[in-house]
């Protein structure tokens, strides 16, 4: 079949060619490179083996292409994409409660881990917060979940003294 019978024009080959090069997400790209291929004379079957796309997809981006000549037509489209989780959970939230002490809310420790600040924000905003989704947001205020550090420290040196076991009173 030639490039004329599916119903492709002189323009068809530069159009479809410089948006393929312009092209920044992978679907784009191979959607381009099937409809270019097509266009230059190759089969839908030849199309379909180099792009990695059936041949009934290949005959349908043709299709698609051809109804208007546009190449905005392979592009997808925009997506809602999945709802933001726990929204009332804003960063101000999350520094305003990393400021306080968790021993001073009612916990057994001194130290927020990242577990117990979610569990926290969960109860205190009403709604769920994972662990995994609550780092990932620290991760994007530009915080770090570390490890407390313990600092040792030395015996007074007056403590002998303190406890009157100076001269073994």
């Amino acid at each position: 079949m030639s490039p004329e019978e599916p119903g492709f024009n002189a323009w068809d080959c530069r159009r479809l060619s410089q948006a393929a090069a312009q092209a920044v997400e992978a679907r784009v790209f191979r959607r381009l490179q099937a409809v270019l291929l097509v266009a230059e004379g190759r089969s839908f079957d030849e199309a379909a083996q180099i792009t990695g796309l059936s041949r009934r997809t290949v005959y349908y981006l043709v299709d698609r292409y051809l109804h208007g000549h546009q190449v905005s037509v392979l592009h997808d489209e925009s997506r809602s994409g999945r709802p933001p989780v726990a929204r009332s959970i804003t960063k101000a939230r999350i520094l305003r409660q990393l400021q306080r002490s968790p021993l001073r809310l009612g916990y057994l420790t001194n130290v927020w881990t990242v577990e117990l600040l979610a569990h926290h924000l969960s109860q205190r905003y009403g709604c769920p917060i994972t662990p995994h989704t609550l780092r990932r947001r620290m991760k994007q205020i530009g915080l770090e979940c570390k490890r407390p550090r313990y600092v040792y420290s030395e015996k007074d040196p007056h403590r002998a003294q303190k406890k009157g076991q100076l001269f073994g009173n």
